[in-house]
């Protein structure tokens, strides 16, 4: 079997010289467009899971070199295919599941800086993350029908919540691909930028959002992810059950004295 493995580490995680509580995880495998081998796929599971109980406040999920993610090693998956077709897709439940789903479950907020090419698994993680900057010109693309294949990484509910069932279906079936600039027409991505520009414009987000309410950015992606495919009655349960625990925090006592005195609040996550 071909080594897949490189003597650089497949994901590297860095925090911010400017504000430590934001954290940078990269995806490190530029010469081949951070393309996901077994090798990446492990250390990205074992790093999101180590960022749930970190002392983060935002993280920034990105790719070394020219791409953000081009999605499955292909090489490596054919050999996989080749040594037996029946246990070749246990790294959907194996990595793709649990990076997909930790991303999405971090309690503070997660930017994309989506700084080239972004396709199939990369695309899911991308989504997973809860708001996105992209390179202008980049091209993003779901490839998987393309290889005879149906989407994973959460695509199928993630881009259908994010761009609308129909372009969606669109999207999934043609495999065709399209701009950042659509992308951001069609509210997928946040702000098209430079691509030099991305991950900065992506680390200064998560200054921001890391000194903002960070318990209530967690009961509100909590909420998006529950009110995406509940009834209103449970939806407005949630809410209410969301608001009570807020309503009883540090972050919200003083931020309410802070309005009324006409000062800025200064949230600790308490």
């Amino acid at each position: 079997m071909t080594d897949f493995a490189t003597a650089e580490p497949p994901v590297l995680l860095a925090r911010d010289s400017v504000e430590p509580a934001v954290a940078v995880l990269t995806l490190n495998r530029p010469a081949r467009y951070n393309a996901l081998t077994r090798e990446l796929k492990s250390a990205l599971v074992e790093e999101v899971r180590g960022l749930a109980g970190a002392d983060v406040r935002a993280l920034v999920l990105t790719g070394a070199g020219k791409a953000f993610c081009v999605g499955q090693d292909l090489g490596e998956h054919v050999e996989a295919l080749r040594a037996d077709p029946a246990t070749s897709f246990a790294t959907v439940a194996e990595h793709y599941n649990p990076i997909v789903e930790g991303l999405a479950a971090l309690p503070y907020p997660v930017v994309a800086a989506i700084n080239g090419p972004c396709v199939g698994a990369g695309l899911g993680f991308a989504l997973a993350c809860d708001l996105r900057i992209a390179a202008e010109g980049l091209k993003f693309a779901t490839a998987f029908t393309g290889i005879g294949l149906a989407p994973d990484s959460g695509l199928s509910a993630s881009l259908a919540h994010a761009v609308g069932v129909s372009r969606a279906t669109e999207l999934l079936l043609l495999g065709e691909t399209f701009t950042a600039e659509e992308a951001r027409d069609w509210g997928l991505v946040r702000r098209v930028v430079p691509a030099p520009e991305v991950l900065p414009a992506a680390v200064e987000l998560a200054r921001t959002l890391a000194a903002g309410p960070t318990l209530a950015y967690a009961e509100v992606k909590a909420l998006v992810r529950h009110g995406a495919v509940s009834p209103l009655p449970d939806v407005l349960a949630a809410e209410a059950a969301a608001q009570a625990r807020l309503g009883t925090t540090e972050d919200h006592a003083q931020a309410v004295e802070a309005f009324l005195a006409k000062r800025r609040p200064v949230f600790r996550g308490k």
